[in-house]
């Protein structure tokens, strides 16, 4: 028995050898080096798409890119490419998803309360900054500015909006009011109500705008009488309706473009 207990002891001994042998000692430099972390292979695809965004600006970048650049903000531990593609998808363009109603974006696999904030945020930045352009001054010269605020303003809505711009005898903006809202193809207008609140405002002339949701902005025979009509109770007060603008996802009409009044 002494035999075989001293031999275990000299096997364990050199069980013990050998595992000592094998364990790095602290003068091994394998032992002083940290084990490496892998960065998720997104990484590296946010910060080039950052960088190509800062050279190039956002017109170099697709719809679904521009997505992405949001959603960095909202997902931060997550490839968000899929995602994003997958909103175009849906709603079909950059400015269409951002637009979206929440409860809409909400139906969307993988996009929580964070991601619709930050979309809902530069939506209502585009809005402010195209307000802004416009309520500094609103001479005819900068009419293209009038068109982009109405269209970032109304285009993408999913009821019939009608909006009056009160002007100065300058064409300042005095008031931006929403006159009626409606269904997805008809707005309620009531022309007397609305030279009486131009008058109230001391407005001197108006812009009319509304919106189709459907898309198409080509004027119906009711919104050429709508506009006529009120035209014919604003001239008699000293009141110009300069235009009437119908703005949709597929572009903009003027009906004084259009010779229509």
């Amino acid at each position: 028995m002494n035999r075989r207990a001293g031999g275990g002891g000299a096997g364990r001994g050199r069980h013990l050898s050998e595992q000592s042998a094998a364990a790095p000692t602290l003068g091994d430099p394998l032992a002083s080096q940290p084990t490496a972390v892998e960065k998720p292979h997104f990484h590296g695809h946010r910060e080039r798409l950052r960088r190509r965004f800062l050279e190039a600006g956002g017109a170099a970048l697709a719809d679904y890119e521009l997505l992405e650049l949001i959603l960095f903000n909202a997902i931060p531990q997550r490839d968000v490419k899929p995602l994003a593609k997958s909103l175009i998808d849906r709603f079909g363009s950059f400015a269409e998803t951002i637009a979206a109603a929440p409860e809409r974006l909400a139906e969307v696999d993988g996009v929580k309360d964070r991601a619709i904030a930050e979309f809902k945020i530069v939506e209502a930045a585009a809005r402010r900054f195209a307000k802004g352009a416009v309520k500094k001054r609103l001479p005819m010269g900068s009419w293209s500015e009038v068109v982009d605020y109405c269209r970032t303003s109304m285009a993408f809505e999913p009821r019939e909006l009608f909006r009056v711009l009160f002007l100065d005898k300058k064409n300042g903006l005095i008031a931006d009011e929403i006159q009626g809202a409606g269904t997805v193809d008809h707005t309620p207008v009531y022309p007397r109500e609305v030279i009486r609140r131009a008058l109230e405002l001391s407005a001197t002339a108006l812009v009319l705008v509304h919106n189709h949701p459907s898309g198409d902005p080509t004027p119906s025979t009711q919104d050429v009488r709508m506009t006529l009509d009120i035209m014919a109770i604003a001239k008699p007060l000293g009141v110009t309706v300069h235009d009437h603008l119908i703005v949709g996802r597929d572009g903009h009409a003027s009906l004084k473009g259009m010779r229509l009044i």
